[in-house]
């Protein structure tokens, strides 16, 4: 049988009074690269933000790893939307990078010699380790991305939820974090990805969920994407459908 990464038993989310998700029930299985999939307001970055336990007001339970997240949280890592990042931040590249670090040390704890190649090794995956001295402010959006992917190499862990990872991005960027994502799974790693593009669904991700406030459909890739389950989620998006030809 395969294993949970992420169980999912009757997740639902309110802001401010207001249903956000519904009566969610979902397993996410060891080891695939999962798109998530839903129009604008769906509920799909706060689906990703319950799983990390950054959520207050829902009801149902969710483990990951068999445990609560905050039991597990260094072998969790989550790269946000661009948008909610604060570049002005007097950061260079590298320490973003080594900030993958900190959930293994202790308090006060240094960073030592095997933290920083480990950073090196996450920025040449990237290929960024000629920006490292670089102020992240300075950098276009796709550099941007892999530096925060890169903090997530660095961090070594289990499972990745990545929102929309590849919005502004070049075309080089993102055959670049796809390319990783690949190898991630490849190696076992569990993947969760917040995408907007149809088109590039069944090159991309081997399962796909399908989250319209509540959940439409989830599995493999050729099981759940069709255009009966997209239509069902997308309703009269019509624009978005005509992308799959």
């Amino acid at each position: 049988m395969p294993t949970s990464a992420i169980s999912i038993n009757d997740l639902s989310v309110s802001y401010d009074s207001k249903r956000v998700l519904s009566n969610i029930f979902l397993e996410i299985e060891e080891g695939h690269r999962y798109g998530i999939l839903g129009p604008n307001g769906s509920g799909k970055s706060t689906l990703l933000k319950a799983m990390l336990g950054l959520i207050d007001d829902y009801t149902g339970s969710i483990r990951v790893l068999g445990q609560p997240v905050e039991e597990v949280r260094r072998r969790v890592v989550y790269v946000p939307q661009r948008s909610e990042i604060d570049f002005t931040f007097p950061a260079t590249v590298r320490d973003v990078v080594l900030m993958g670090r900190y959930p293994h040390k202790k308090v006060f704890q240094k960073l030592n010699a095997a933290d920083h190649e480990l950073a090196d090794e996450a920025m040449r995956e990237l290929d960024i380790l000629n920006l490292q001295h670089r102020q992240i402010g300075e950098l276009s959006g796709g550099q941007q991305q892999r530096t925060f992917l890169a903090r997530a190499l660095a961090q070594g862990a289990e499972i990745l939820l990545l929102d929309e990872p590849l919005v502004g991005v070049d075309i080089p960027t993102e055959e670049k974090i796809i390319e990783v994502l690949r190898r991630l799974s490849a190696a076992g790693k569990t993947l969760l990805v917040v995408h907007h593009d149809l088109q590039a669904v069944p090159e991309y991700f081997d399962h796909v969920i399908l989250v319209n406030q509540r959940l439409i459909a989830a599995g493999p890739t050729p099981e759940v994407f069709t255009p009966e389950l997209l239509k069902r989620t997308f309703g009269g998006q019509l624009a978005l459908l005509h992308q799959m030809g």
